[in-house]
């Protein structure tokens, strides 16, 4: 009991001290984590925040849309919904600034541009044409749709100022007649001048040094395109789980087991029990579905769509016999042949002559029924007349995507097309040309190949790794981990351990993917983390493939970019405007003759060069020395002039103006045509100036 008072009796000092200790976790937290950790917000752009509740929101529902049956990771629904709300972002910014407002006429435009809602029958007039009244009454009748409504509002609102803002960019993009004047000038005018050129190849990189602080004061010129995002550095190891030898070899002789009866004693029935063979079961597809990792298939299968490694033997395979084992695709394989079937799959080529009514999305002309027969049995009677001009008629005439290829719809098997089609190609021999009607109009035929096809019963093991095999792939992976840990080199220890370090890559905060591994979020996030440092390394287990031992090779901030990355783009740069100095200082002399004799080089000639094409022979793409030359008095030396690939000096021998015309429209069109795509770069101009925030790896 004393004790107990004594406890009571400091509570107050107990208390305090959990207090501090809390506190001191906490705040050790903030400084390790950083304070971001604590945002509720998933990012900002340019200052505005983008909520995590309804980003994530957002994530989930793409996740859940995603078409196709095909598979997308939380990563790849961040980055998808991420790239939309930044963009909506610097959107609404600028139709805010610009006071772009829409009403209901707008909306209703977008609304009725989507085939859901413009052509829903619903909605349609008895002239089909959308009926606004009709929308709006459904909607009243419908209070569950409300909801609905509002959500694709917000999406037509969006839409349609972004309708009007692409309009004022358009309409910002005009051509003059100044601009055609210039653009013909430019194609037109020609000039011819004699030259001397220095390359910079004529003094050695090794005589010009570049420092650190150079190409960082370079950089900064140019920080936009310099500029570096948080990125970390990692090079990896992969042990992969894969079978061994002795696993291949005993799901084989698993397989080779079963070819055969066996005698196994039956605990139920308490003595031995005869069990049968592959080679003389009763029922075959019971005994696949009982000992094969792929159930029973009962098609048959043409010889181009077996195992081509072993298409001929199973193809040849008499009915009732078992091929030898084979593998493919990771299985051990045994096929007994149940059958053949002559004709089993056919090919066969279509002209389709559609009429109004019929479903076909690609007409060429809009015909009535009657035209459209009359216009078929003309092609038909063409077709019978000269069956090798078949090809030329489909492109030239078919309602058919198949037109491209001539009117060709590969191989097929009997009830992949409708009736009267199928019918014609399956009853008729190669060669047959005829006439089918069928809902999508009608149909000139051309039977061009038939295939035999087999039946097949096959049992097919997965080839796996043992337990034994994981175990030993685990003890390889940990050991490599802990000695690579223990500040051993990296390459040094895998080249003992007989594995391969994959290339180093650099991944950013929201990457999952990285060289050959993909979606595996957890190995970047722990490159990032504050309790990783350089150099440190750890094991990750990835399921069905095996382990990756990852070490952090580097660390790279938000800024600028490091000058060693710059360097290998920099210093070219920096090297050739030193040595464009150094042979500027050596270019002494009165006359082009005189110059090349001193430097070693010859005087060259450049005939009827453009700005437009501004190539000079022996020295490549050179338009700051064209347009020098266009600019020169005739016969006079001109100064040195630094080009691409070296120093000029020049004398131009003659111009050729472009004569007058009377007008300038072909040149007018011809730039129309080039600033016509300009539009699409509004987004990624407003991405490049903005202030953009990306905090989503703190979520996800």
């Amino acid at each position: 009991m004393a004790v107990l008072q004594k406890i009571r009796n400091r509570s107050g000092l107990l208390l305090l001290a959990i207090g501090f200790a809390l506190l001191a976790f906490v705040v050790q937290d903030l400084f390790t984590k950083g304070f971001k950790s604590i945002s509720t917000d998933v990012g900002s752009v340019n200052g505005k925040d983008i909520s995590f509740d309804e980003f994530k929101i957002k994530v989930a529902n793409t996740e859940k849309n995603q078409q196709n049956g095909q598979s997308m990771t939380s990563m790849q629904a961040s980055n998808q919904v991420w790239n939309q709300e930044v963009s909506i972002a610097l959107l609404t910014a600028e139709f805010e600034k610009l006071g772009i407002r829409v009403g209901e006429k707008h909306i209703v435009e977008v609304f009725k541009a989507d085939p859901n809602i413009g052509q829903n029958q619903m909605f349609l007039n008895a002239a089909g044409k959308f009926d606004l009244a009709k929308f709006k009454e459904y909607f009243k009748a419908n209070p569950e749709g409300i909801q609905y409504l509002k959500e694709r509002e917000k999406d037509a609102d969006l839409n349609a100022k972004y309708q009007i803002y692409n309009s004022l960019v358009k309409g910002g993009l005009y051509t003059t007649q100044a601009e055609g004047k210039l653009k013909y000038e430019v194609e037109t005018n020609k000039v011819t001048f004699d030259f001397v050129n220095v390359p910079f190849s004529s003094i050695k990189d090794s005589d010009v040094k570049i420092s650190d602080d150079e190409i960082t004061a370079y950089m900064k010129t140019k920080e936009k395109k310099f500029k570096s995002e948080e990125a970390r550095e990692i090079e990896y190891v992969l042990i992969e789980e894969k079978p061994s030898a002795e696993d291949e070899a005993e799901i084989k002789s698993k397989v080779q087991s079963l070819l055969n009866q066996r005698v196994l004693y039956n605990n139920t029935i308490g003595k031995n029990d005869t069990i049968a063979g592959f080679a003389n079961v009763k029922n075959d597809a019971e005994f696949v579905n009982a000992n094969s990792d792929i159930p029973f298939d009962s098609s048959y299968v043409a010889k181009q769509d077996l195992p081509a490694e072993n298409a001929e033997m199973l193809f040849n395979l008499p009915t009732g016999q078992i091929s030898a084992p084979y593998m493919y695709n990771g299985y051990y394989c045994i096929s007994k042949a149940l059958g053949r079937k002559s004709g089993a799959k056919s090919k066969a080529s279509h002209i389709l002559i559609s009429w109004e009514g019929t479903q076909v999305p690609n007409k060429k002309e809009v015909r009535t029924k009657e035209q459209a027969k009359a216009k078929a049995e003309s092609l038909l009677a063409q077709a019978k007349a000269n069956p090798g001009n078949f090809f030329m008629l489909a492109m030239m005439n078919s309602d058919d995507s198949s037109a491209q290829s001539g009117g060709d719809l590969g191989y097929f098997s009997p009830g992949q097309m409708v009736a009267p089609f199928n019918d014609f190609v399956f009853n008729n021999p190669i060669g047959k040309i005829g006439l089918v009607e069928t809902q999508f109009g009608y149909h000139v035929i051309q039977v061009t190949d038939k295939q035999d096809a087999v039946k097949l019963a096959t049992i097919a093991q997965k080839i796996q790794p043992s337990e034994i095999t994981n175990n030993k792939t685990y003890e390889q992976a940990t050991k490599f981990e802990m000695e690579a840990a223990s500040n051993k080199d990296f390459d040094a220890l895998a080249k003992q351990m007989k594995l391969t370090v994959s290339p180093s890559v650099r991944v950013k905060a929201v990457d999952e993917s990285f060289g050959s591994i993909s979606n595996q979020r957890q190995i970047v996030k722990w490159a990032f983390n504050s309790d990783t440092s350089v150099g440190d390394v750890k094991r990750f287990e990835i399921v069905n493939k095996g382990h990756v031992i990852v070490k952090l090779k580097k660390v790279y901030d938000k800024g600028l970019m490091a000058v060693e990355d710059a360097r290998p783009q920099v210093e070219p740069i920096l090297k050739n405007k030193k040595k464009a100095e150094m042979i500027k200082a050596k270019l002494k002399g009165a006359t082009l003759e005189a110059l090349a004799t001193a430097n070693k080089v010859t005087v060259m000639n450049a005939v009827d060069l453009t700005v437009e094409n501004p190539s000079i022979p022996g020295a490549g793409f050179e338009p700051k020395v064209v347009g020098i030359a266009m600019s020169s008095k005739v016969g006079k030396l001109s100064q040195p002039v630094i080009g691409n690939s070296g120093v000029y000096v020049l004398v131009t021998k003659a111009e050729t103006k472009a004569p007058a015309i009377q007008n300038y429209d072909e040149y007018v069109n011809k730039l129309k045509q080039q600033v016509a795509s300009y539009s699409g770069r509004v987004i990624q101009a407003l991405k490049e100036n903005a202030d953009i925030d990306d905090n989503r790896a703190d979520f996800y």
